[in-house]
């Protein structure tokens, strides 16, 4: 059975607010993303019967809004019993440490295998608990994602509350994310600070790239840890914003792309053989979401995980130490 929501008759200082605006004051358990969801998907009407399908309709006084809530639609993705390395876990959300090589949401062809195939069956098991749905049929429970081939920690949320309040957590930046990259080179910039604008790239739609014009603000800090000769180093990122690849991208602006990257890395001769040969061993990037830290948006608890990087970038790291 569908939810209804009625808001009330909209007064005379609201008159030509946007519709999703006025609605999300309205119904402040419902995010802003999800009310413009709702609105394209022909869920709102007013008292007439008017189905309201732009988000930046201006309301006009006397006028009240209605919201269809359907209900999640039984997904199509199988449940899998996969293995998952779990940090942390109550009613609310699941802290995971991602393996590279897995994806976290189906896609295209990809029906199996990823991270959501394998929380599906992990939740099932559990008795009461279920999975956001804010995410959608192919993405229930994500908030974040980490690109296939980066290892680390993630948090998923089990109820549409919780998945509010870590997306405004996101959002607002007041999540404590950093990042750990081996790099070719060493960066010399003075300000260890990246700020660009990243988009699409003009020519291959399946990579971002850094553009002058339009896009949306990308914001990277990074601290160099250790050094290995001239020809790597491993970095410390940490994310103000989260971009579709932001890091690999900024990385490559700078000109020290991440070892290993398949994408963004353009692969370079090391002098030492065996890190040499073990960089070419590795089909992703050297990059592994080492640190998340927030507070529980329900019980108010500080949060705060940390992962060492993972035993193929941490033979690599070996081999570059040890030879430096």
């Amino acid at each position: 059975m569908e939810n209804i929501l009625n808001s009330t008759k909209v007064e005379k200082q609201f008159v030509k607010q946007r519709l999703d605006k006025f609605l999300s004051a309205q119904f402040p358990d419902l995010s802003r993303e999800r009310i413009k969801t709702l609105i394209a998907n022909a869920s709102v009407q007013n008292a007439e019967g008017i189905t309201l399908t732009s988000p930046s309709y201006k309301i006009k006084e006397g006028e009240i809004f209605t919201i269809e809530i359907p209900e999640n639609k039984p997904l199509d993705i199988q449940a899998e019993n996969i293995p998952l390395d779990i940090l942390f876990e109550d009613d609310y959300l699941i802290i995971i440490n991602k393996p590279a090589g897995m994806s976290v949401h189906p896609a295209g062809p990809m029906v199996s295998g990823t991270l959501v195939n394998a929380l599906l069956y992990h939740c099932k098991n559990l008795s009461g608990t279920n999975l956001s749905g804010i995410g959608g049929v192919e993405r229930p429970g994500i908030v974040h994602r980490l690109d296939k081939g980066t290892s680390g920690v993630m948090v998923v949320a089990k109820e549409d509350k919780t998945h509010q309040a870590l997306t405004k957590m996101f959002q607002e930046r007041t999540m404590e994310r950093n990042y750990l990259a081996l790099c070719y080179g060493i960066p010399r910039l003075i300000n260890k600070r990246i700020e660009t604008n990243i988009s699409r790239h003009p020519k291959d739609r399946k990579k971002m790239a850094v553009v002058e014009k339009g896009g949306k603000e990308a914001i990277t800090t990074f601290e160099i840890l250790e050094t290995f000769g001239e020809e790597a180093s491993l970095l410390k990122f940490k994310l103000y914003t989260g971009r579709t690849h932001q890091i690999r991208v900024h990385a490559n602006h700078i000109n020290h792309s991440i070892i290993s990257d398949p994408v963004y890395g353009k692969p370079k001769k090391l002098s030492n053989p065996e890190a040499y040969n073990i960089a070419k061993s590795i089909d992703h990037q050297m990059l592994h979401a080492t640190i998340l830290g927030f507070t529980h948006p329900i019980t108010g608890e500080e949060l705060r995980f940390e992962e060492p990087m993972p035993a193929d970038m941490q033979s690599l790291y070996l081999s570059l130490k040890n030879k430096s």
